[in-house]
């Protein structure tokens, strides 16, 4: 990156005195500590020299309007910006322009809905579909050479539909579970052609069912964050509420027993 041109200047200046910085034609009096305050950054590179253009400012060639908000980032380690800013493209480019990673990952939470002063705010809203059917299976157990045994079982298989307004959310519950079957272990992707939806199915591999004969037929187990096996909804409403809750959701509603949430069939969230 081609740096602004600089005018140098000698003698020393202390980290604490006040410094006037031009941006763009907006002149900021700030401190070297501030604008320091990042030193693997591009905005704190520029500023360990004394270099400053004839009028005794620090010049960069940058848009002043946004570089407030650099500023005072800098300052209380807090992006504040006002209700209604339509800016965030703009100033997500400053923010990687001057290399600041921390104000850049901030930005990019907030346009994703995870932080505060997301496009929708930090309000989101999750709904939690489940269902169980049983599916009863046949198959040939070997009990020898040339002797085969026809069987059958009941294989519990469950499915959960979850949609987030935030998409990030979506993405995180995607690294929190995995399915295991005869591919080896994989996880969940969201619903194609929309990152809101998660569409989960899975089948826990009974025991008189040789487990051969479970990935055969396609079934796949889920497994939560702790590689613990989800043997059934409850199983899985418990590990979703655990992770729900973690990211500032709340429960709204229950149905059909708002008393009986670990057995509900439809769980709704709210984040305020």
């Amino acid at each position: 990156i081609t740096k602004p041109p600089f005018v140098s200047t000698a003698g020393p200046q202390s980290l604490q005195d006040p410094v006037s910085v031009n941006v763009g034609g907006e002149v900021y009096v700030t401190t070297l500590d501030t604008l320091t305050r990042c030193r693997d950054s591009m905005l704190g590179a520029m500023f360990t020299g004394q270099m400053k253009d004839r009028h005794g400012n620090f010049f960069i060639d940058r848009d002043g309007r946004v570089f407030r908000y650099v500023l005072n980032y800098l300052r209380s380690n807090s992006l504040d910006l006002p209700e209604g800013f339509a800016e965030l493209p703009l100033l997500k480019r400053e923010a990687d322009f001057f290399q600041i990673r921390p104000l850049l990952e901030e930005i990019q939470r907030r346009e994703s809905g995870l932080a505060p002063g997301g496009p929708s705010g930090r309000g989101a809203m999750l709904n939690v579909d489940t269902e169980s059917h049983v599916r009863t299976l046949h198959f040939n157990l070997k009990r020898g050479p040339d002797n085969y045994e026809l069987c059958s079982c009941s294989v519990h298989v469950h499915t959960a539909t979850v949609f987030c307004t935030a998409r990030v959310f979506v993405d995180l519950l995607c690294s929190r579970f995995a399915y295991r079957g005869q591919e080896g272990t994989a996880a969940p992707r969201p619903r194609d052609g929309s990152r809101n939806y998660l569409h989960l199915e899975w089948a826990p591999c009974p025991q008189e069912l040789p487990r051969d004969q479970h990935q055969k037929h396609g079934f796949r187990e889920l497994h939560g964050e702790a590689g613990t096996e989800l043997s059934d909804l409850r199983a899985f409403v418990e590990e979703l509420l655990r992770v729900a809750l973690a990211e500032g959701f709340r429960v709204d509603s229950v149905f059909p027993d708002s008393s009986d949430i670990l057995n509900c069939r439809s769980l709704r969230f709210v984040r305020y």
